[in-house]
């Protein structure tokens, strides 16, 4: 009979990713994962695999979250999109601003770290680019239909635009661009979308 597991499995794989997303994941060794989550290496990988597993289970957690938190920001009556798309920008720019360690995001980490040489890295991070893309079309559609942008321009173009333009944020972000670099950046994409 299988012993049942003493742990609580969220709490564990939070704090693996963050030992992920912290070090990067080459340089987490496994010694400092079981350390980051109070589990013996044997617990580690008798629940989890090896640490390659177990940072895709992370990573595929992370981007899930991720999307999930951009369809709450997005999704919602046409009336007001163009207002959730214009917040969403801002508070990308802001939390990128506000991030003093910067950490950046897990997904440009681990897409930059290692989807050249893994592909299972490389499909998630396909994936949750074209959800947050698809989102953003989906957004600048509704805000095409309240009248609020033009109806005569593409809202996938626009939204692969937004979604380059967020990307880069967080990327000049972690390089060390100063926040009111970062929220001017936001607040011209906000202002180059075509409105009527």
């Amino acid at each position: 009979m299988a012993r049942s597991r003493s742990f609580d499995e969220d709490e564990v794989l939070r704090a693996a990713r963050d030992q992920f997303w912290s070090t990067g994941y080459a340089a987490a060794r496994v010694d400092d994962i079981a350390a980051a989550t109070g589990l013996g290496k044997g617990s580690l990988y008798g629940a989890f695999g090896d640490k390659h597993q177990l940072f895709l289970r992370t990573f595929d957690d992370y981007c899930a979250e991720l999307i999930e938190a951009v369809r709450r920001a997005l999704d919602g009556p046409d009336a007001d999109a163009f207002e959730r798309l214009r917040a969403h920008v801002e508070a990308v720019a802001d939390a990128t601003a506000s991030d003093l360690c910067r950490r950046g995001c897990l997904l440009a980490k681990g897409t930059a770290e290692l989807s050249e040489q893994d592909p299972a890295v490389a499909a998630t991070a396909r994936r949750t680019f074209a959800a947050i893309e698809e989102l953003l079309t989906s957004c600048i559609a509704g805000a095409q239909r309240a009248g609020d942008i033009r109806r005569d321009q593409n809202p996938a173009r626009l939204a692969g635009l937004l979604l380059a333009v967020l990307r880069g944020i967080e990327a000049l972000g972690k390089g060390g661009s100063s926040p009111d670099s970062l929220r001017a950046i936001a607040e011209t994409a906000l202002a180059v979308l075509p409105r009527p």
